[in-house]
C-alpha cells in the first residue's frame, strides 16, 4: 500500500503488537512524554476507552478509508462502541462547523440588515418585508415541533441504540467533547487483549510476541508522565501490567470475544484487590475473557511495586470487586481499614471475598457491606497457581444469589465449575474442609515418602506404584515430585494450608466434632513453620520429617 501522509488531529486505525486495530485520534502528546527514538511515529488516543500510545505510522491507517474493512474483521462490543464514539465524535464535529457557518451567515445578514435600515423603504418594499417576516415566524414554529435527527445514519439507528449511546457512564462512551480528544487527561492505565486478527495485514505480523512488535510497549501501559513503573509479571505472560506511583492499574480487553472459550464477558465493571499466587492468574483469566479490570495490590513491597489507588477507590468505581488475600486479619483490614472496601461501598455496589477464611469473619464483613446497601457474596477457591493460571479452579460460593448469577461470566473465566452453598459462612466452612484434607494428604505423603528412604526402600517406585493404584492424581504426582527434585517453589504457600487447618479444627471444636488426622498434621505444618518453611510450597512439610 502506497504511503499514507497523515498529520495531527487525523482519525485513524492504530496497531500495536499482537491487539487489533483500534479507531484512534493523531493528539499532542503530553509535554513530559518523550517520542520515542527510531522510526516515525504519532501519539494516538483511543476512542471507546483511556489508551494512549506512541505507534508507528506503518502500524497506522486512515479511518475511513478502511471503516468497512475493520467493522467486517472485527464484531465485539468494545469495538462496536469505539466506532460508535468515533462517529458522534464526527457528529458533533459536524455540529460545530454547521454552528460556526451559521453564526457567519448571521453576521453578514446583520451587516445586510444594517445597511438596509440605513435608507429609506418605500411603501411595497414595507408590504413585501411583512409577508416575508410572516413566513418566518411561521416556519420557526414548525421547527420548534421537529426533533432535530442530525445525520441520516444517526436517524438510522434504533430508538434502542439511541438511548444505549447517550445512557451515562456507560463503558466505552463518547468524550463529552472535543477537549477530552486533544490531550489525553486520564492517568488510568489500560491493556488491549482480543483474539487473532489474521486477515488484516499488518507489518510486522500480528503473531510476533508483542516486546519484540512494539519495543515502546511500556509507552502504552505507563500513563503520562515519566516515572519508573514496575510490571507485575506473574499475572501473564502475554501482558505486562504495570502501575505508576499514585494510580491503581486498569486493564481492559478491546473486544467482547474471549479467547479460550464462547463466554460472553459482562459489561460491568470489574475490581480486583490482592495479586498473590492465586489472584495473578484468575485477573489473567479475566481479561483473557473481555473483562474490564481494575486491580490493586495491598502489598507496596511486591516484586518492586508501589502502593497504588486505596481499595475504597476501586470498589467506588467499579460494579463488581472481587479481593483475595491470605487470612482473616488480611480480609477485614481490607474492608474495615483506613481507605478500605467499606469507604467505598454504595448501595448497589457489590463485593466478593474470595479468600479462604472462617465462618465467623466472613459473617461479619458480609453484615458491614450490606449495612452500607451493598451486595455480598463470598467465593474462595479450591486450587493452586497453576490451576489459576489455567481457569480451571474451583468456586465455592454463598450469599446473595443474584450477585453470584451476575459474577457468572468472571467465574466462567477463573474456573471450570462453580457451586452456591446458600447461605453466608457456607462456602467458608466447606473450603475449609476440602483443604483440611488436602492438608492432611499432604503431610501423610511426605510421611509416606520420608519412610520409604529411612527403611532403605526407593521412593521414586513409591510414586510409582502410588501413580498406578487407586490415589493416582496430578497432586499425588506433582508433590512427590517436588519433594524427590527438592524443588519447592510455592504453588500453595505452607503457611496458608496450616493456616485453613488451624481454622479447620476451630471450626470442629465449635460444633464439638473430633478432628484427629488434622491435628495432627497441623502439628507437622507447624514443625515444617518452625524450619523456615513457611513461604515455601505445602510439599515442603516433608523437611519437617528429615530434621
Amino acid at each position: 500500500m502506497a504511503a499514507v501522509s497523515l498529520r495531527l488531529g487525523d482519525l485513524v486505525w492504530g496497531k500495536l503488537g499482537r491487539y487489533p486495530p483500534w479507531p484512534g485520534k493523531i493528539v499532542n502528546p503530553p509535554k513530559d512524554l518523550k517520542k520515542p527514538r527510531g522510526k516515525k511515529c504519532f501519539f494516538v488516543k483511543f476512542f471507546g476507552t483511556e489508551d494512549h500510545a506512541w505507534i508507528k505510522v506503518e502500524q497506522l491507517k486512515p479511518y475511513h478509508a478502511h471503516k468497512e474493512e475493520m467493522i467486517k474483521i472485527n464484531k465485539g462490543k468494545r469495538f462496536q462502541q469505539a466506532v460508535d464514539a468515533v462517529e458522534e465524535f464526527l457528529r458533533r464535529a459536524k455540529g460545530k462547523d454547521q454552528t460556526s457557518s451559521h453564526s457567519s451567515a448571521d453576521d453578514k445578514n446583520r451587516r445586510n440588515s444594517s445597511e438596509e435600515r440605513s435608507r429609506p423603504i418605500s411603501g411595497d418594499e414595507k408590504r413585501k418585508l411583512s409577508l416575508s417576516e410572516g413566513k418566518v415566524k411561521k416556519n420557526m414554529g414548525e421547527g420548534k415541533k421537529r426533533v432535530p435527527s442530525g445525520s441520516s445514519e444517526r436517524g438510522s439507528k434504533s430508538p434502542l441504540k439511541r438511548a444505549q449511546e447517550q445512557s451515562p457512564r456507560k463503558r466505552g462512551r463518547p468524550p463529552k467533547d472535543e477537549k477530552d480528544l486533544s490531550i489525553p487527561e486520564s492517568s488510568t492505565v489500560k491493556g488491549m487483549m482480543a483474539g487473532p486478527m489474521a486477515t488484516f495485514k499488518w507489518q510486522p505480523n500480528v503473531s510476533e510476541p508483542v516486546k519484540d512488535a512494539d519495543p515502546h510497549f511500556h509507552h502504552f501501559l505507563l500513563s503520562q508522565t515519566e516515572k519508573p513503573a514496575v510490571c507485575y509479571q506473574a499475572i501473564t505472560k502475554k501482558l505486562k501490567i504495570c502501575e505508576e506511583e499514585t494510580g491503581s492499574t486498569s486493564i481492559q480487553a478491546a473486544d467482547s470475544t474471549a479467547v479460550n472459550g464462547s463466554v460472553t464477558p459482562t459489561d460491568k465493571k470489574i475490581g480486583f484487590l490482592g495479586l498473590g499466587l492465586m489472584g495473578s492468574g484468575i485477573v489473567s483469566n479475566l481479561l483473557k475473557m473481555g473483562h474490564t479490570v481494575t486491580v490493586w495490590n495491598r502489598t507496596a513491597e511486591k516484586e518492586g511495586a508501589r502502593l497504588g489507588r486505596t481499595p475504597a477507590e476501586v470498589v467506588s468505581t467499579c460494579d463488581i470487586t472481587f479481593a483475595c488475600v491470605s487470612d482473616p486479619k488480611a480480609a477485614k483490614d481490607l474492608v474495615l481499614g483506613p481507605s478500605g472496601v467499606l469507604q467505598g461501598i454504595r448501595p448497589g455496589k457489590c463485593y466478593v471475598d474470595m479468600s479462604t477464611v472462617d465462618a465467623d469473619t466472613v459473617t461479619e464483613l458480609a453484615q458491614v457491606i450490606v449495612s452500607r446497601g451493598g451486595r455480598f457474596l463470598e467465593a474462595p477457591v479450591s486450587g493452586n497457581q497453576q490451576l489459576s493460571n489455567d481457569g480451571m479452579l474451583v468456586i465455592l460460593a454463598a450469599g446473595d444469589r443474584g450477585l453470584y448469577e451476575d459474577c457468572s461470566s468472571c467465574f466462567q473465566a477463573m474456573g471450570k465449575t462453580s457451586f452456591f452453598l446458600g447461605e453466608v459462612g457456607n462456602a467458608a466452612k466447606m473450603m475449609l474442609i476440602v483443604n483440611m484434607v488436602q492438608g492432611s494428604f499432604m503431610a501423610t505423603i511426605a510421611e509416606g515418602l520420608t519412610l520409604a528412604q529411612v527403611t532403605g526402600q526407593s521412593q521414586q517406585t513409591l510414586l510409582d506404584i502410588l501413580n498406578q493404584g487407586q490415589l493416582a492424581s496430578i497432586f499425588l504426582d506433582q508433590k512427590c515430585q517436588n519433594i524427590l527434585q527438592g524443588n519447592f517453589k510455592p504453588d500453595f504457600y505452607l503457611k496458608y494450608i496450616q493456616k485453613d487447618l488451624r481454622l479447620a479444627i476451630a471450626l470442629g471444636d465449635a460444633v464439638n466434632h473430633p478432628t484427629p488426622m488434622a491435628a495432627a498434621a497441623n502439628e507437622v505444618y507447624k514443625r515444617a513453620k518452625a524450619l523456615d518453611q513457611s513461604d515455601n510450597d505445602m510439599s515442603a512439610v516433608y523437611r519437617a520429617y528429615i530434621h
